[in-house]
């Protein structure tokens, strides 16, 4: 009887790696990189006016400068006051939920001037839990092309179409000034 093989045989000493392993290899990266930059890893007053400034030059509620860590962390993060309202959020959320994960993987900003416009983006839990509307998000990318995080700015109100370029650039140049900020911090 012949020996019919189901696909490449792998030595027994060679070591498999899956997604779960390449996440936990480019989280280590990530945080021997900031340590090594010297980039906190908790709220910062010079993010969080990076994040006010962002979020004011948009005219959004929300803006985060957001790090991939075990979870989402914003060490940068401007949002409406306690009293306003509007839902308040805290410091971190799951690597899984909203949609820097998505710029994070495809590592180029993310305009959805409507989430509702997209069957992709909608059914998302941050959009239910925070009443999104539209989400404009770029990422934060080292030299080394290590992705740290994301810059985003978020809104209960969708945005014109028209309005999506200048937005998507606000973010963008958000991003770059972070970047800059990491570049220019004392080196460990």
């Amino acid at each position: 009887m012949r020996d019919i093989g189901l696909g490449p045989s792998v030595s027994a000493d060679v070591a498999v790696t899956g997604p779960q392993d390449e996440q936990t290899t480019e989280l280590a990266r990530r945080y021997e990189l900031l340590e090594r930059l010297g980039v906190p890893t908790a709220a910062s007053r010079d993010f969080d006016e990076l994040a006010r400034d962002m979020a004011t030059q948009a005219g959004f509620l929300y803006g985060f400068v957001n790090l991939f860590l075990e979870e989402q962390t914003f060490v940068g993060l401007h949002q409406p006051p306690a009293d306003s309202g509007y839902v308040i959020v805290g410091r971190t959320m799951s690597r899984d939920h909203g949609w820097c994960p998505e710029v994070m993987a495809r590592k180029k900003a993310l305009p959805l001037h409507d989430v509702h416009a997209s069957p992709r983006f909608s059914g998302n839990h941050v959009v239910d839990a925070v009443g999104i509307r539209s989400y404009f998000g770029a990422p934060l990318i080292h030299d080394s092309g290590t992705v740290l995080g994301t810059v985003c700015v978020i809104d209960p109100e969708k945005r014109p179409l028209s309005e999506a370029r200048r937005l998507r650039d606000i973010v963008i140049n958000a991003g770059a000034q972070v970047m800059d900020h990491i570049a220019h911090a004392p080196v460990r």
